[in-house]
């Protein structure tokens, strides 16, 4: 079994539904399974029935749950640079640093990047705390941003690390023509090479252990916004799995659902067309919260 499943898709198709159901269905073959959200708008707590926090807790014999918060991640990741600035910047300019790291907080590219890094903890622990990490992923935008991250942070971190290191260079120079000591560890520089190390092992990771499985309904506007996602995860050399075509009506439906049927047939042909790895879930009746609504649409994803 592939270690890693993303799901997502535009808000409102069913995505942190079906990563709960499969997530919950593989925990009930035995296989070892936290289920994680990164959706600003949590409803993954409220799908599984149960309160959740950033630490992954049990909600059912071997199924872990947990909702990470961005802003509470961003918030843990700049005092972590704080304490390094302050072994690295000069005194009289850490309250401007501090002032600007603090502000950093609520920026945007901060909490996706602490979220990356949060992710990245979850990810090393598939394989040793848990066999199988389900995320329930932003929708379809913030999801592309989110596992685009290692690729587009790499060489950002490249360049960071270059100027420190001929900072640091210059410092020594400086040093060596007083006759100072210029043996002193540099943290910032020593963070800087374990964050490349990480993004790297992340990117091999995804790439060997991961699969994106695109959620939509059977409707026009959904279909573009996949077809979109998908060239994108590509493009990022993310693998796609099986795309997941949510709340299909049934052959013997009259009225209303009848008509609907005959336009999703025109959106099922395009989406095995386009993507030919397609499963089908019905529309279900009933609310789908709690472990228990969940084991009717777990078993359509058998096939995962």
């Amino acid at each position: 079994m592939l270690l890693i499943r993303f799901f997502g898709g535009k808000g409102g198709v069913g995505k942190t539904t079906l990563a709960a159901a499969f997530a919950a269905r593989q925990a009930s073959r035995g296989v070892r399974t936290l289920v994680v959200s990164t959706d600003p708008a949590h409803s993954l707590g409220d799908v599984l029935d149960v309160p959740l926090s950033d630490e992954p807790r049990p909600v059912a014999d071997g199924l872990l749950a947990a909702e990470i918060s961005g802003e509470r991640q961003a918030g843990r990741r700049v005092a972590e640079v704080l304490e390094d600035a302050r072994h690295a910047v000069p005194r009289e300019v850490l309250p401007a640093v501090e002032r600007h790291l603090r502000r950093a907080v609520d920026s945007p590219g901060t909490v996706e990047s602490a979220l990356l890094d949060r992710l990245t903890d979850l990810v090393e622990g598939t394989g040793g705390d848990w066999d199988l990490l389900v995320v329930d992923s932003a929708p379809t935008g913030h999801m592309v941003r989110l596992l685009s991250l290692p690729e587009l942070l790499t060489p950002w971190i490249e360049g960071l690390t270059r100027n420190r290191r001929t900072a640091r260079n210059v410092d020594r120079y400086a040093d060596a023509l007083f006759g100072e000591n210029t043996d002193e560890a540099d943290p910032l520089l020593d963070r800087l090479h374990a964050r490349r190390r990480r993004l790297d092992d992340l990117r091999t990771r995804l790439q060997r252990d991961a699969r994106v499985h695109l959620v939509l309904v059977p409707e026009r506007l959904p279909l573009a916004e996949t077809e979109r996602a998908a060239d994108q995860l590509g493009e990022a050399g993310l693998p796609l799995g099986a795309v997941l075509v949510n709340r299909v009506a049934g052959d013997g439906e009259a009225g209303v659902l009848a008509r609907r049927r005959d336009q999703e047939a025109a959106v099922l042909a395009r989406v095995r067309e386009r993507f030919g790895d397609v499963v089908t879930v019905p529309l279900l009746p009933g609310s789908l919260a709690g472990l228990a609504e969940l084991g009717e649409p777990g078993e359509w994803l058998d096939a995962l």
